[in-house]
């Protein structure tokens, strides 16, 4: 959740209601934009 957090800037709040499953593609697409985002620094 600390990836999601950092990369989308959201409160524990807002991932709160997420299942399991929404949690972990939301990680993915975290861990992708963020490791975009060492490429170009």
């Amino acid at each position: 959740m600390a990836d999601i957090a950092l990369v989308f800037h959201w409160t524990p709040g807002d991932m709160d209601p997420m299942t399991p499953g929404e949690l972990a593609r939301w990680w993915h697409k975290a861990r992708a934009r963020h490791e975009g985002e060492d490429d170009d620094g």
